[in-house]
Order: structure tokens, then sequence, then C-alpha cells
């Protein structure tokens, strides 16, 4: 990856960061409009979350790109139902892209060891830390049960706009100070 381009799409993601960050009590609101968006889309979701060590939910992504491409989105780690962390989503890449959206992503742990792990880490990057499978829904809208065994788990919702690739791999979330 040419070094200027990734200083550019840092910086992108840099900007979104100031300009898009939230207090905490925006952030708890939004993320409990995006779960019940996410049950009243996705009904069986509800169950997999109630049984879940921990829930982190990013109620707005955004993700934009030319040539460059950029993410950004803060949320918050559920456990227990209650707010147990506040986190921000950070992406960078290079490739074939045009296009912008926001998209709702919530990451389920199932496994409280893989639980654990997120929060002993100093910044958590999807694909390399853990590795989240993307829950697909069949016509009959049920999902696969073999990917509901895995060990952390991952939705995205709403994608508005146009942009080809849909992926948290790359994606490093960190522990917000809040």
């Amino acid at each position: 990856m040419n070094p200027i381009r990734l200083l550019f799409a840092l910086v992108l993601a840099a900007g979104a960061a100031t300009v898009l960050a939230k207090s905490p009590s925006v952030i708890n609101v939004e993320v409990e409009a995006a779960l019940q968006k996410l049950y009243k889309a996705r009904p069986g979701t509800k169950g997999v979350i109630s049984r879940a060590a921990g829930v982190l939910v990013f109620p707005a992504v955004y993700k934009g790109g030319v040539g460059l491409g950029a993410e950004y989105g803060e949320g918050a780690l559920l456990e227990d139902g209650r707010t147990s962390g506040y986190y921000n989503l950070v992406s960078g890449s290079v490739g074939l892209q045009l296009g912008g959206q926001r998209r709702v992503q919530v990451i389920v742990f199932m496994d409280p060891a893989a639980l654990a792990r997120f929060k002993a880490s100093d910044g958590w990057k999807a694909g390399v830390d853990g590795s989240v499978v993307l829950v697909e829904f069949g016509a009959s809208g049920k999902a696969d049960t073999q990917q509901l065994k895995q060990p952390i788990l991952g939705f995205i919702l709403g994608e508005q706009g146009l942009m080809v690739s849909t992926s948290l791999e790359g994606a490093k979330i960190t522990r917000l100070q809040k």
C-alpha cells in the first residue's frame, strides 16, 4: 500500500472522529434504537443476543471512498444489558471503491473467553485478534445454525448508499475514555 494513500485514509478517519464524537448519553440512546431496529428486521437476533456474553453495538458506522476509503463509528459494549464501555471503530482501505454509506454494525461475543480477550486488548482488530462471522439470513429469514455456533458473530444492518464490499475485517476497535 502506498504510504501517502494510507496516510490520507487515516487523516480522513481521524477527521471524521473529531466531527462525529458523541457523548455517552447520546451513544446509549442510539445503541438501544439500533438494537430495536435489528430486532424488528431480524426477530431471531433477539434470542441470540440474549445468550451473548457481550454485545458491541455501533449504531452508525460511516464509510466512504473514492479509491481511498475510510470508515468510522462510535458505540458501546453491553454486558448483561448494561453499558460497560464505549468504543470507536476505524478503518482505512485502498482499492476499487466509490460511494458512501451509513450502517449499523453489531458484534456479538457468544464466548466469554473471546469477550475477555477483546476487553483486555489495546486496540482489537477484526480478522486478526478475533474472527468475526457475519451472519447470513436465508430466504426464510432464518440464520445459518452453523454460523450461530461461532464465538464471535457480526450483524450489519441498514446499509444506505451504494458501496461494494461489506466486511468487518481490518477494522480497529479501541476503547474510548468517556
